[in-house]
């Protein structure tokens, strides 16, 4: 064969590889408004950036008529790029090639970017759009999917892993989404359950559709197996290109730091009105972060799972930080089951990759009732307060209004090694609020008092004496478990110089082999 022959066939073969299972199948993708795999890479990566690996690899299945089936690369399309000159790894699973389902073949090509995103501490992004295991290779499919899980496991903590979800991940391929740090998915074009609806109709008798089991709402605010829901796929991939921005390369990497023209001395005026006088009264808690960091930019993880604590990234003066904080607006801020294990993730998360912690916290308690109680909220309760504890990334603490009982302790105290731990004037530091507190204290006093009036007023003078001693962040000041009161206009400034004073902060955990975290 000529050279120029070689050189022809060459570029044949990688234009048949880039049609993937066909024109007629990437039709069929494009008709249910989704992308195909090499598309979704090319909207992702920096352009021209993309380096691909293993394109004319092929499966090896010669069973149930297999072999007379071949496409090239195999139904994941896989290699390197950038993201704003950033190197990552990525595949991209194609459904135009046997459904997307995965094959000995397939789950080898994963396993190889694995391998060497964790060789050269790069990010890995995985784009998930399956039918599942090839059923015709057995086995040899489920153990694919095992090797992947392995390396997700030891990826884990380790480098930045990021799973879209924009079409089924259905069975044993939920499980790699799953051990990743984020997933996004796409609304009506994804879903994500361990077993579909025509199982559960057969063992439960119920009848639901893929999209009231597994989608993207579903799991963006029921289960919370999904941290972004994105409107379409296009959406999703610059949300990914946005988390990027602020995540290290590595667990040994700092996040990037980025040009800030945002004023480090702005003063935000309106923040010493903003605390309602009616401590019963909420506010949103998102007008204050937006208020105090860069650019009022924030970009919110799980942002419709447990609402009452809101997490996510911003900047001060350029410096990625993850935030934590109650929200008052929605069950007053208290913490449940969801909201614990919602913030204990994104903390832990936060302290594996080197990204410091702000805690704005305004919390009644713990929320109160049989179903909390059987549903473990002690456990889940306590993986918050195991993450606030492990974690030795700089540790900024502002508490605006109430810090009640043991949630006082679990928001990021000082007796967590909070590094710097603030209050406004408004805050209010105690076991429990004036009602509670008075009923035990006076309880005595109280059951002797039988005229009605007089029992109102007795209460309403020992609330307010209980106010005046507690409603206040002097108390705990005096002890050293506040090292200041700020006021709340100049709050961007000291957040700023709180962070500066700790970047060079170094906090090892004793020796182990790892925590016993509660599960």
């Amino acid at each position: 064969m000529a050279f120029e022959d070689k050189i022809k066939e060459l570029l044949d073969k990688r234009e048949l590889a880039q049609l993937g299972g066909g024109q007629k199948r990437i039709d069929a993708q494009h008709s249910k408004n989704k992308l195909t795999a090499r598309e979704r890479i090319a909207l992702l990566l920096d352009e021209g950036s993309f380096e691909e690996y293993d394109m004319f690899v092929t499966h090896r299945c010669t069973d149930f008529g297999l072999e007379k089936q071949e496409y090239l690369s195999d139904g994941v399309v896989t290699g390197h790029g950038t993201i704003d000159g950033r190197v990552v790894y990525v595949f991209s699973q194609d459904f135009t090639v046997f459904g997307g389902s995965l094959s000995e073949s397939f789950a080898k090509k994963i396993c190889k970017v694995m391998d060497q995103a964790m060789k050269v501490g790069a990010p890995l992004i995985g784009i998930n759009d399956s039918g599942g295991a090839r059923i015709q290779e057995g086995v040899q499919s489920l153990a694919g999917y095992a090797e992947i899980f392995e390396r997700n496991i030891l990826a884990s903590g380790v480098i930045p892993q990021i799973s879209a979800i924009f079409g089924p991940c259905a069975g044993g391929a939920v499980y790699s989404p799953a051990l990743t740090d984020f997933i996004i998915m796409s609304k009506d074009t994804s879903y994500m359950f361990v077993t579909g609806p025509k199982v559960v109709k057969t063992v439960t008798g119920e009848i639901v559709t893929d999209e009231e089991l597994g989608g993207a709402v579903v799991h963006g605010s029921k289960s919370g197996v999904s941290h972004m829901i994105a409107d379409d796929e296009q959406e999703g991939i610059m949300l990914i290109r946005k988390l990027m921005s602020y995540l290290p390369q590595n667990n040994l990497e700092e996040p990037p730091v980025v040009p800030c023209d945002d004023p480090i001395d702005r003063l935000e005026d309106q923040l010493n009105y903003f605390i309602p006088d009616n401590p019963n009264k909420p506010y949103d808690i998102k007008d204050i972060i937006h208020a105090i960091v860069d650019n009022g930019e924030f970009l919110e993880i799980h942002r419709h799972y447990a609402p009452n604590i809101v997490v996510g990234f911003s900047r001060f003066n350029g410096m990625p930080v993850g935030i934590v904080a109650n929200q008052p607006s929605y069950l007053a801020g208290v913490l449940d089951i969801n909201a614990s294990r919602k913030a204990a993730r994104f903390v832990r998360f936060c302290d594996a990759f080197n990204i410091p912690l702000l805690t704005l916290v305004d919390v009644p308690g713990f929320l109160p009732g049989t179903a909390q109680e059987y549903g473990g909220i002690i456990i889940h309760g306590a993986k918050l307060l195991f993450a606030y504890g492990e974690a030795t990334v700089p540790k900024v603490t502002i508490i605006l209004r109430k810090a009640y009982g043991g949630a006082y302790d679990v928001m990021s105290s000082k007796h967590l090694r909070g590094d710097i731990n603030y209050a406004w004037p408004t805050a209010e530091i105690a076991v429990m609020g004036p009602k509670g507190a008075i009923e035990i204290l006076h309880s005595k006093k109280l059951s002797e008092i039988t005229d009605q009036k007089e029992r109102e007023e007795y209460i309403f003078k020992a609330e307010a004496e209980y106010k005046a001693k507690f409603a206040n962040p002097y108390n705990a000041a005096r002890y050293g478990f506040i090292d200041d009161v700020i006021e709340p206009r100049n709050t961007r400034f000291r957040v700023i110089r709180a962070l500066q004073a700790l970047a060079t902060k170094k906090e090892v955990n004793p020796p182990k082999k790892h925590s016993n975290i509660p599960l």
